[in-house]
């Protein structure tokens, strides 16, 4: 049974051109015999596919093989002459054009007759285009030359890693090193430039350091997923910064200086008097900045921290003070 060339790329009988080199591409990785386990059921495939894209590719081939069917080869997409058991009233349904197939022909192609009749012929070629014969075929004294128009380049197929960087990186940017087994064996390192304020789960694309194609040609696309590390005390939600700061019970009560590092260096953190446990603290523009200037902010939340070693002195001072505030009622707007 004739092969259907749109059933062996997948596509459908209205594809764009687009749509069939993407499916031929895909085929081609897929059955290509040197990534193959069955070399020989793979060539096999892989030589279908090859025609299939040899045709489809091919407007002035696609547009005979729609209109021929199945009969595309033997009625002259390949012989540049109608073969004698082909019917074309019967492919036709019944309604052979007005001048036979000649006229087919000058559907197809298009154009006015010359020599033979056909567009584009000449006396020794049968009359198609560049010599009488479709992708450019000459005859001479029987003996049929055809000349093929060169596939189009082929592209190596884009390659996926994930890459895990410190959560310092992912703020600040900086570089990170990757290697990369090629399908010669031999590994490559490349290193990447991460971008301030990277954010985790995306993706960096690096053009033309993906897989190479088995037969030559253009190399793919590397795609790096930045996956980035947790850090001890910073948090991050969007471009803000969090952090926990521990003070002591005097820096509650009386206020204080403390301070604090941060990814653009160390600050003093002013702690204003009478601060409870919970309160935030901005700090303008300290967060995650990016690299048109724009950021985030770094907020800091106080905690109150009780020592752990409280010599006596020390444990009857803080109870005398407790005693003292026993009337407070810190939980008197609670509402439900």
């Amino acid at each position: 049974m004739p092969e259907d060339y749109y059933k062996t790329l997948g596509v459908s009988r209205s594809a764009s051109d687009e749509e069939i080199q993407k499916a031929y591409r895909k085929l081609a990785r897929k059955h290509h015999p040197d990534l193959a386990d069955d070399k020989e059921a793979a060539k096999e495939q892989f030589q279908k596919v090859q025609h299939a894209y040899d045709v489809l590719s091919d407007e002035k081939k696609r547009k005979l093989y729609d209109q021929l069917g199945p009969e595309f080869e033997r009625a002259g997409g390949y012989h540049g002459q109608m073969p004698e058991d082909v019917d074309m009233e019967q492919i036709f349904g019944g309604s052979m054009p007005a001048g036979g197939f000649e006229e087919i022909l000058r559907q197809v192609f298009g154009g006015a007759t010359m020599g033979g009749g056909f567009p584009g012929g000449s006396p020794r070629g049968g009359g198609f285009p560049g010599g009488g014969f479709p992708g450019g075929g000459y005859q001479t004294s029987g003996t049929r030359t055809q000349t093929r128009q060169p596939p189009p380049p082929s592209r190596g197929h884009d390659i996926e890693q994930s890459i895990t960087i410190p959560f310092a990186t992912a703020v600040l940017g900086g570089k990170h090193q990757i290697s990369l087994q090629r399908n010669s064996g031999d590994v490559e390192n490349i290193t990447i430039t991460i971008p301030a304020g990277i954010a985790d789960g995306k993706r960096i694309r690096l053009r033309g350091q993906g897989a190479s194609p088995p037969r030559g040609g253009q190399r793919g696309d590397l795609f790096v997923k930045v996956n980035v590390a947790p850090h001890p005390h910073f948090r991050r939600q969007g471009d803000h910064l969090h952090v926990t700061v521990p003070i002591t019970i005097s820096d509650a009560i009386r206020g204080g200086k403390v301070d604090l590092p941060t990814p653009h260096g160390t600050v003093t953190l002013t702690i204003p008097p009478n601060s409870s446990s919970g309160r935030l603290l901005r700090m303008k523009g300290m967060g995650v900045k990016k690299s048109d200037g724009s950021g985030g902010d770094l907020i800091a939340e106080l905690l109150i921290e009780i020592p752990k070693d409280l010599n006596d002195e020390q444990r009857k001072l803080l109870e005398a003070f407790a005693e003292s505030v026993d009337n407070m009622e810190p939980r008197s707007d609670i509402r439900w």
